[in-house]
């Protein structure tokens, strides 16, 4: 893995890189914030739309991220989730910016390092931290969560048919052994999975954990109610999602300015929200790009504009 402004095709591909910068609309001299830095690739491109009086802040609280910030003095990195965008703006002296992204799929680099417990292909210890020093891992989870969460977890987060059986076979097996290491994950869970959907299965599982893990959903939803006033009015708000949890709340809160339930309205019957959608429909990456990038598959873009 190359750092400064070596190629980070290794580390991790931008998805929609065209599409995202396009969203942004950027303005030479204005502010604009990357809350998911990763290897740095829409960050590097968003800086050639910049002069010299233009700023950028990223946010990542991943190790691998800490090595490969870009030299420059127009970037600002900020070790830390996005949960915490509206106080680090706040410090760093930026709160009425003009654009913000969020690419929220797991780097790619991620999913390919062993130890990280990310990946079905490897055996590890059962981890899934995006931020090493968090306090709980994906073994906790399945060790100590009760039988209730661990079917909402597999359920919801990972959209598993029988989360209800699988909840039961892991608190079962725990009785007589910790279950520690993706391996262990695995045998314990083997008889659940539909024949011919292996893969499929223990993806979705690992989404679920990792989504507890990292508490993704809460910070989405922080992240998304701060951005909003962030933003100075006629600033862009550019969301990439990977599945359709994150992409509805993305959705709904552009649409609503909430995640659930009705619109509010005003005394004239005007709706109370803070964005306003650029493309009505989410934008996806071409067959061209899915080609080369397997991961953009799953990938929409939402873009909205601050009222």
């Amino acid at each position: 893995m190359q750092k400064g402004n070596g190629s980070m095709s290794e580390y991790h591909n931008p998805v929609m890189l065209k599409e995202c910068i396009e969203g942004l609309n950027i303005i030479p001299s204005g502010t604009y914030i990357d809350v998911t830095y990763g290897g740095g690739g829409h960050s590097r491109e968003i800086l050639k739309h910049l002069d010299a009086s233009g700023r950028l802040l990223a946010f990542d609280q991943d190790e691998d991220a800490k090595k490969n910030i870009i030299q420059d003095d127009r970037l600002t990195f900020i070790d830390q989730n996005f949960r915490f965008l509206k106080n680090y703006c706040r410090l760093h002296e930026a709160m009425q910016v003009d654009g913000i992204l969020a690419d929220l799929g797991v780097s790619s680099h991620q999913f390919d390092q062993p130890e990280r417990g990310f990946s079905t292909r490897f055996d590890a210890d059962l981890d899934m931290r995006m931020d090493q020093s968090a306090p709980i891992t994906a073994k906790e989870v399945i060790d100590t969560y009760s039988e209730e969460d661990l079917h909402r977890i597999f359920g919801m987060y990972g959209e598993i048919q029988n989360a209800k059986s699988l909840a039961r076979t892991l608190v079962t097996s725990r009785l007589n052994k910790k279950i520690e290491t993706i391996a262990e994950f695995k045998e314990v869970i083997k008889h659940r999975i539909p024949k011919g959907k292996e893969n499929k299965y223990l993806a979705q599982a690992f989404q679920a954990l990792r989504i507890e893990v990292n508490q993704e959903l809460e910070a989405l939803q922080e992240f998304l109610i701060q951005s909003a006033e962030v933003l100075k009015p006629g600033g862009r708000l550019v969301v990439m999602s990977y599945h359709s949890l994150e992409d509805r709340l993305v959705k709904n809160f552009i649409a609503k300015g909430k995640f659930r339930g009705e619109v509010e309205k005003d005394f004239y019957g005007n709706i109370q929200r803070p964005l306003d959608l650029v493309n009505r429909k989410a934008l996806v990456a071409s067959e061209a790009e899915i080609a080369l990038n397997n991961r953009a598959r799953s990938a929409k873009l939402r873009v909205a504009v601050k009222l």
